[in-house]
C-alpha cells in the first residue's frame, strides 16, 4: 500500500522540487516582527555629466543632506511625477534616497535576533549602504532583495540606523527590459553630452524604490524557505512541502495545517513530506464554484535547544493540466476571461498603493474577470496575495519585454534573463493564483540567435517549476518558425484594423481566422489572445465609428468577440483584453499623454467599452452555472 502511495504521488508531483534559497514574504509571528520604512526619504538626483558624483564624492559616507541640496521624495513611489521639473520626470542616471531609522533596543540587545533590511522592488539597479557599509546590491527591478545587518547596527547601538539607497534606470541591451543610451554628437543641433535612452517597449520607464522597503527580524536559526506542490486525489488533497532552515540545525521542525477557519487539518513532522486532507476545499478560481480563493495556512515551526521560529504559509489546493486543446485547472476546463494590466497611476506611477489595489480588484470583479497576465513584468507580492483570496488567476510575467535587437540574445543577456526567472520563480512559486509562467513578450524570436535562447529559458523555467506551464507572447506569424515547439500555451497578440488596415473593421474575421488556424496548425497547443484592443479617447463619438472613438473601440471589440466565440469549443482557452486602463508611455507622436487602449480611464472611469466587456463577462461565466451578479 505504502509503496503504491510513493509510487503514485511521485507520478503525481514530479521529481523536481527546487530549494535554492528563500524569499520569504516577511509576516510577524511570534518570533518575527516587521518594521515599515515607508514614508518620507531624503532624495537627491545626480545630474553630473557622467551621472558619478556620488560615488566620487563617496554620497553614502553622510548623510546626504550634507552633500548638497536634496528634496522630500516619498516610498514607495516613482519620483518622475512628484515634482513640477521635467528633468527629473526624464531623468536617467543615478538617484539617491536616505533616511535615519530608529532600530527597537530588544533587536540590537538580542544577540539571537537576526535583522534584515528588505527592498520589495527599485528600478533597475540598486546599492545599498547602511552606516555608510555597502550591504548589496541588486540587477533588476520588479522583485525583492534583502541584506542582513544584525552586526552592522550592533556596532554603534545607540547611534540611528542610516539607511543609502542609490538606484539607476538606465537600461542596456543586457537588462531586462533592454534599451541603449544613444549620444547625439552634433554640436549644432544638441549640447555637449546629450543624450537620450532607446526602448522598444510602449509604457513609461518609471524609476525609483516602488515597493515598501522593511526591517524583519528571525532568530538566528530560522525557516529560510518553504516549497509547496499540491494535488488531490478523490476527495484527499495532498501538500508536498520542503523547508529550508538555516543558521544552524533545527532538532525539530513541525508542520501544521489548519483550514480557513482555523480548524486544525493535518499535521507532520521533519523538512520534507505530505500532507493528506480529508474532504479537501480545493482553491478554485472566481466565477468557477461558489467558493473561490479558499487557503488554508501551512504553519512551520522549528525548535532547537536556544531557538524557536514560526512562519505560517497560506497555501490553495489546487492542479494545473494542458492538453492540446484545453487549459485544466483542477480537472476542469478553464477558460481565461481577463485583463493586462500596468501597475500604473497618476502621480504615484509604478509606486505600490492600496487603495488603488483594491479599487481595481473591485473593478474586476465587477466586470467578471477571472484572469489576469502581468504585463510586462512581475507585481507586488501583495497583488498576488490579493489574487490568491479572491480567486483571480495569474499568468506571471517576468521583465522581458521589447527584446528587438539581435545583441540583446546574447550569453550575458541570457545569463541574466535566467537569473531573474531563478528569482522570479522562488518568490512566486507557492501562489495557487499563479497558473503559468511566461519569459517575454513580443520578442523578436525570428532572429537566428532567438531560437536557443528561448529554448533555453523554456526549458530551465520548467526545471524550476514542473507545475506550471510557460510561455512567451508572439505577435507575428513570423515567429511560428522559431518559439512555438518550446511553449505548452501560444499566447498571441494582435492589432487587426488597428495597427494593420486601419480601420478596416470588415476584414478583422478572417484575417483573426486565419491567425488562429495557422498557429494551431503549427504546434497543436492551446491558444490564448493575450492581447487585442484600440484606443479610445474617453468621450469622443462618431457615427460609424472612427479609429480613436469609444465607438470604433466598442466595434473591435465585438468583431474579435465573434471570431472568439467560434473557436471557443475548440482549441481556444483565453482573451485577454488591452488595456484594463489607460496608462502612461513616453511622449510621442503615436501617443497623446499615454496609452489609450484602457477600458477604464486611468483615473479608474469606465469608457462604453467596459459595458460590453461586463456583458460579455457575465454571460460567459453563467455558461459554467453560475449566479449573475447584484
Amino acid at each position: 500500500m505504502w509503496l503504491l502511495l510513493s509510487v503514485l504521488l511521485h507520478a503525481m508531483f514530479g521529481t523536481v522540487l527546487p530549494l535554492d534559497g528563500g524569499m520569504l514574504f516577511p509576516r510577524e509571528s511570534s518570533f518575527r516582527e516587521v518594521k515599515e520604512l515607508n514614508g518620507l526619504w531624503d532624495f537627491r538626483a545626480d545630474g553630473s555629466p557622467n551621472r558619478n558624483e556620488g560615488f566620487e564624492k563617496a554620497w553614502h559616507k553622510r548623510q546626504l543632506a550634507e552633500t548638497g541640496p536634496v528634496i522630500e521624495m516619498p516610498v514607495p513611489a516613482s519620483y518622475n511625477d512628484i515634482t513640477q521639473d521635467p528633468t527629473l520626470r526624464d531623468f536617467i542616471g543615478w538617484v539617491w534616497y536616505d533616511r535615519e531609522v530608529a532600530v527597537p533596543a530588544r533587536w540590537i540587545s538580542d544577540q539571537g535576533t537576526r535583522v534584515v533590511l528588505r527592498v520589495g522592488s527599485a528600478h533597475y539597479y540598486s546599492i545599498v549602504w547602511v552606516n555608510g557599509e555597502k550591504v548589496t546590491e541588486h540587477e533588476g527591478g520588479h522583485l525583492p532583495f534583502e541584506a542582513e545587518i544584525s552586526s552592522l547596527i550592533r556596532r554603534e547601538p545607540m547611534k540611528p540606523c542610516r539607511i543609502t539607497i542609490a538606484v539607476n534606470n538606465t537600461l542596456t541591451l543586457e537588462t531586462l527590459p533592454p534599451g541603449t543610451i544613444q549620444y547625439m554628437n552634433d554640436s549644432s543641433r544638441y549640447p555637449d553630452g546629450f543624450f537620450v535612452q532607446n526602448m522598444d517597449f510602449d509604457f513609461f520607464n518609471y524609476a525609483g524604490i516602488h515597493r515598501p522597503v522593511l526591517l524583519y527580524t528571525t532568530p538566528k536559526v530560522y525557516v529560510d524557505d518553504i516549497t509547496v506542490e499540491t494535488n488531490f486525489m478523490d476527495n484527499t488533497g495532498l501538500i508536498r512541502y520542503k523547508v529550508s532552515v538555516q543558521g544552524g540545525f533545527s532538532n525539530t521542525l513541525n508542520i501544521t495545517l489548519m483550514d480557513k477557519d482555523g480548524h486544525f487539518v493535518a499535521s507532520s513532522n521533519g523538512s520534507s513530506g505530505v500532507l493528506r486532507v480529508v474532504d479537501v476545499k480545493l482553491w478554485w478560481p472566481y466565477l468557477m464554484h461558489e467558493n473561490p480563493g479558499y487557503l488554508y495556512s501551512m504553519k512551520v515551526r522549528q525548535h532547537t535547544s536556544t531557538y524557536e521560529d514560526e512562519y505560517t504559509l497560506p497555501l490553495g489546493i489546487r492542479t494545473v493540466n494542458v492538453t492540446n486543446t484545453q487549459f485544466l485547472i483542477n480537472n476542469k476546463p478553464f477558460y481565461f476571461h481577463g485583463v493586462n494590466k500596468h501597475e500604473d497611476a497618476d502621480i504615484r506611477g509604478r509606486g505600490f498603493d492600496w487603495p488603488l489595489i483594491v479599487k481595481d480588484f473591485n473593478l474586476m470583479k465587477w466586470l467578471g474577470v477571472n484572469s489576469f497576465r502581468t504585463s510586462h513584468y512581475p507585481y507586488a507580492e501583495e497583488i498576488l496575495q490579493m489574487c490568491d483570496r479572491h480567486g483571480i488567476v495569474l499568468i506571471d510575467e517576468c521583465p522581458g519585454v521589447g527584446i528587438k535587437d539581435i545583441r540583446s540574445f546574447g550569453n550575458a543577456s541570457l545569463s541574466h534573463h535566467l537569473v531573474v526567472m531563478d528569482e522570479l520563480v522562488r518568490r512566486d512559486k507557492n501562489h495557487p493564483s499563479v497558473v503559468m509562467w511566461s519569459v517575454a513578450n513580443e520578442p523578436a524570436s525570428e532572429m537566428p540567435p532567438a531560437e536557443f535562447y528561448f529554448k533555453t529559458l523554456i526549458e530551465h523555467t520548467k526545471a524550476l517549476d514542473q507545475t506550471r506551464p510557460v510561455t512567451y507572447v508572439t505577435i507575428a506569424e513570423a515567429d511560428m518558425d522559431k518559439g512555438g515547439p518550446y511553449v505548452d500555451v501560444v499566447c498571441v497578440n494582435s492589432y487587426f484594423a488597428w495597427y494593420f488596415d486601419q480601420g478596416r473593421l470588415d476584414i478583422v474575421p478572417l484575417q483573426l481566422s486565419t491567425h488562429f488556424e495557422n498557429w494551431y496548425r503549427k504546434y497543436q497547443r492551446p491558444i490564448i489572445q493575450s492581447e487585442y484592443g484600440a484606443d479610445a479617447v474617453p468621450g469622443l463619438h462618431m457615427d460609424p465609428p472612427m479609429m480613436f472613438t469609444e465607438e470604433y473601440q466598442n466595434a473591435l471589440l465585438q468583431s474579435y468577440h465573434d471570431v472568439f466565440d467560434q473557436k471557443r469549443n475548440q482549441y481556444f482557452i483565453g482573451e485577454l483584453i488591452w488595456n484594463f486602463a489607460d496608462f502612461m508611455t513616453a511622449q510621442g507622436i503615436y501617443r497623446v499623454v499615454g496609452n489609450k487602449k484602457g477600458i477604464f480611464t486611468r483615473q479608474r472611469q469606465p469608457k462604453a467599452a467596459a459595458f460590453l466587456l461586463r456583458k460579455r463577462y457575465w454571460r460567459l461565466a453563467n455558461e459554467t452555472g453560475r449566479l449573475l451578479p447584484d
